[in-house]
């Protein structure tokens, strides 16, 4: 009962003053754009602030320059929905993804492609190369310039896996080491797993096994957290006991079953629209933090209570939010 409290506790005191991305936010953000010189996209925020943003608390918008408006001629509504990503990425967070991580857009079913590596000067989506430096951000909404706009039919070269090593399960030999990941998780936007590992992991196990956590971002858990009653079991389906790097989770056959720390629960591998997916939840940021015991990685979701959620239900409930905000 405790615990269940606890967690309840805390969930509250991050999500009770989670609120919509305010139309006022977006129509200050169309306001530097036209400052800055990209007049087309900030006269486009203002005709669909109230329609496309008024019910997200977070954004992500890729503005091309009036330079691409003007070569391209009026682009579709299918093309701009592709500029835009229901999820704020920090520069940080942008820079810190690996090649082949999969960033979702207001598209459905398409996603941008990270195609640089964390080691290049400049992040790269789709072959199109990213500012630096945003130009609005303020926590909750972030804008950045490219030159040109994403080509709807790119097509990303496969990736060569890396070597890796095989699934590490087991004991450890030290106790609840987590001091670096959760700062890691509360620097990308996922403060409520960041406190349960704090709160209850070292209870958990005595904190003496290899693991996967599978992190949803806070976001995703105010979104979704009324639906939940049983707050322990909902983040101990989210770990696995056993280390699974990214080149390793990309590489298992559709259908593989996972073991969780939730007596009953398993996680089920399918591929769809270009995305890892496991009971339908897209892996947004892989390799989000990795030690020689524990690898984290970024959910767009929560995993449900259902264990088995097929890719093409997950696809529609995807499209379905983002044609509300349309």
């Amino acid at each position: 009962m405790a615990s269940t409290l606890l967690v309840s506790l805390i969930l509250f005191s991050l999500f009770s003053l989670s609120s919509p991305l305010a139309s006022v936010t977006v129509l200050n953000a169309a306001e530097i754009l036209s400052d800055n010189g990209f007049v087309s996209m900030a006269l486009t925020l203002e005709l669909i602030a109230e329609s496309l943003l008024s019910q997200t608390n977070s954004m992500t918008i890729f503005t091309p320059s009036d330079t691409a408006f003007v070569q391209s001629g009026q682009p579709s509504l299918s093309l701009l929905q592709f500029h835009f990503s229901p999820l704020y990425s920090s520069p940080e967070s942008l820079k810190s993804l690996a090649l082949g991580t999969k960033i979702p857009t207001m598209l459905a079913g398409r996603s941008l492609t990270v195609t640089s590596s964390r080691s290049d000067s400049k992040v790269s989506l789709n072959g199109v190369k990213i500012s630096n430096s945003p130009l609005y951000d303020d926590g909750s909404l972030v804008v950045f310039g490219i030159d040109k706009f994403f080509n709807l039919i790119f097509q990303v070269p496969p990736l060569t896996p890396s070597p890796s090593a095989k699934f590490r399960c087991g004991p450890l030999m030290f106790k609840n080491p987590f001091g670096e990941a959760i700062k890691t998780l509360r620097s990308n936007g996922y403060s409520s797993m960041a406190l349960f590992l704090e709160s209850q992991i070292i209870g958990f196990n005595n904190g003496q096994s290899m693991m996967t956590i599978f992190a949803p971002s806070d976001d995703a858990l105010a979104t979704r957290i009324d639906n939940f009653t049983d707050y322990p079991s909902l983040y101990f389906r989210q770990i696995l006991p056993c280390r699974i790097l990214w080149n390793d989770l990309v590489n298992l056959e559709e259908g593989t079953e996972l073991s969780t720390y939730s007596e009953g629960y398993e996680l089920y591998i399918a591929k769809s629209s270009g995305m890892l997916r496991m009971n339908g939840v897209a892996v947004f940021y892989p390799n989000m933090y990795l030690n020689e015991w524990l690898v984290i990685h970024g959910l767009l979701d929560v995993f449900s209570a259902a264990e088995r959620i097929s890719a093409e239900e997950s696809d529609s409930e995807i499209h379905g939010m983002a044609m509300d905000h349309w």
